[in-house]
């Protein structure tokens, strides 16, 4: 293995795989598998970029830290070269947040020095200028980001919120320098007085030169765009083989399980449900025990073939009513519970596709599902939208999952992901 990446959430290692697969033309990039939790055996030898699937970024800080460090041993232990700590593209996280403890714990560990922290991702609007975060060029307190239930993002600054969780001095590499290509870039960082630095980019091709000066990096934290110029290192030194594992498509029955809040999932569900049928489900009802894993086995049951979807998704000031009424944590905890347990008994049943939007959502559900079949290891196939592959889980019978973040993907991204899941391509 040759790269490894820890990612603080399921979706995100999607993202980062799908970046790391694809690589850039003409080197191509690298034979990558994504893993559900820490394996427990050692990995195929063939795969050449590992990332693990943590559930990290809103968990206890010290939990954080030490699965995070688990995770690293593990990949070194496949003797990985290079180490990159993903986090979201929106910089998810509190003031008392894990990005800066977990960064801290990695680089002593690895003793690695210059550290760089960059969540820019141009494809799906996320850019990185003057350290400060934008998202679709407005800035991150103000994209919608602020009102998330869980990591609400107040201050665009990612310098300054970097600040508040590091014990490390926090700097910044302007976009003037990165426009000046790879060697300015690496000369900015030796003269850094910081051991943390922010990295400004605004276009991919600010990427691929941040990729080229960061080619001896033992470690590097950001969003899935920071690894985009790093799989033709390895090419470039005849490290790598190239290409991944191919994908020719699984067809059978299908599902789509929503438990994002975000606007661009609810838009998403709302584009299906015009010509699909769905179902909202009734959150007090979970909670009470009305709502149960067998209700949602009958709204499926009752609509095969049709693409039927279910969803927790709700507005912001939904959201924050319920989590009121019954505790932030508690409702996480059984909505998890319901989608993966929803996931187990579809994949037992029969069902091959299975489309799933949002974080936490997608992390209980790949657990769920990995574990049915008794696979650690995902294999990444096409891109359906920017950042979101076709993953295939199992050998015998593989299950093909798409694991949506919440802000991910075209309106018709649900449909979208069936058609290409049954395609191949």
């Amino acid at each position: 293995m040759l790269i490894g990446v820890i990612a603080d959430d399921f979706t995100g290692a999607s993202d980062i795989a799908n970046t790391l697969a694809k690589g850039v033309e003409p080197e191509g990039g690298l034979r990558t598998a994504q893993f559900p939790g820490i394996p427990t055996t050692s990995a195929d030898k063939e795969i050449e970029a590992g990332v693990i699937s943590l559930k990290s970024r809103t968990a206890p800080v010290e939990e954080a830290v030490a699965d995070s460090l688990r995770a690293l041993r593990w990949l070194a232990d496949q003797g990985c070269q290079q180490f990159i700590f993903k986090y979201c593209s929106t910089f998810d996280s509190t003031k008392e947040g894990n990005i800066g403890p977990v960064a801290e714990a990695l680089a002593n560990e690895l003793c690695a020095q210059k550290v760089v922290f960059c969540p820019a991702f141009p494809t799906t609007g996320r850019t990185v200028y003057n350290g400060h975060l934008f998202v679709l060029g407005k800035l991150l307190n103000e994209s919608g980001m602020e009102n998330h239930p869980l990591t609400p993002m107040t201050d665009a600054n990612i310098r300054r919120w970097l600040q508040h969780q590091a014990k490390e001095a926090v700097g910044f590499v302007p976009v003037g320098t990165v426009k000046q290509g790879p060697e300015a870039i690496a000369d900015a960082l030796q003269n850094a007085n910081e051991s943390f630095v922010i990295g400004d980019a605004i276009s991919d091709e600010d990427l691929l030169a941040w990729g080229e000066a960061l080619k001896d990096a033992k470690l590097i934290t950001g969003g899935s765009g920071i690894a985009l110029g790093l799989p033709r290192n390895f090419v470039r030194k005849a490290s790598s083989k190239r290409g991944g594992s191919a994908f020719t498509g699984i067809a059978g029955p299908a599902a789509i399980l929503a438990g994002s809040c975000s606007g661009a999932t609810r838009g998403q569900i709302d584009v299906h449900a015009e010509s699909h049928p769905t179902f909202a489900i009734n959150v007090p009802g979970v909670m009470s025990g009305d709502v149960t894993t067998q209700t949602l086995l009958d709204f499926f049951e009752t609509h095969p073939d049709q693409a039927p979807l279910a969803y927790s998704s709700g507005s912001p000031d939904d959201v924050r009513a319920i989590q009121s009424q019954f505790g932030q944590e508690a409702v996480a905890e059984k909505l998890d519970d319901l989608f993966a347990d929803t996931a187990r008994q579809l994949a037992e049943t029969g069902y091959r596709r299975l489309v799933v939007a949002g974080g936490e959502t997608s992390g209980a559900v790949a657990k769920a599902i990995s574990e049915a079949l008794g696979s650690q290891a995902m294999s990444i196939g096409p891109e359906i939208d920017p950042g979101v592959p076709v993953l295939s889980v199992g050998k015998s019978e593989p299950i093909a999952l798409a694991l949506k973040s919440g802000n991910f993907g075209a309106p018709d991204f649900f449909s979208k992901a069936l058609r290409m899941m049954e395609a191949g391509k």
